[in-house]
């Protein structure tokens, strides 16, 4: 296993790492809206969605993954009502890829923000 790290990413906020390689799979900790620098984007659920993006395209890129390369995402929101417009920020990443994918409703995230992914991807 190799431990995947990178400064353009927000750094793990518990005992945990921004994702793992294993044989050629890369699997992501859940990312949120945050910053690499720490900050907090409080925009709207479309904004925050971008965010998570910019986040999974940086550990992806240290792990030797694109997003062109992922097999499996889960996407984890406050409020199903705002599935509609995560989904439209979602096909703009993955527009003619199409991995697998799962969405759950869940009662909080870290830091109480609206959405968190997480990605299983082949590695390069």
């Amino acid at each position: 296993m190799k431990t995947v790290s990178t400064k353009e990413a927000p750094a793990a906020i518990g005992p945990y790492s921004q994702g793992i390689i294993v044989n050629n799979l890369f699997y992501s900790s859940g990312q949120i809206p945050l910053t690499a620098e720490g900050t907090l984007v409080t925009g709207d659920i479309k904004d925050q969605t971008h965010q998570v993006f910019k986040n999974l395209q940086a550990v992806l890129k240290e792990a030797g993954a694109s997003l062109e390369t992922v097999v499996k995402a889960t996407v984890f929101i406050k409020d199903m009502d705002e599935f509609s417009a995560v989904n439209e920020v979602y096909a703009e990443y993955f527009s003619s890829h199409r991995p697998a994918r799962s969405c759950v409703e869940v009662s909080r995230l870290p830091k109480d923000v609206s959405i968190e992914i997480e990605v299983t991807a082949l590695v390069k």
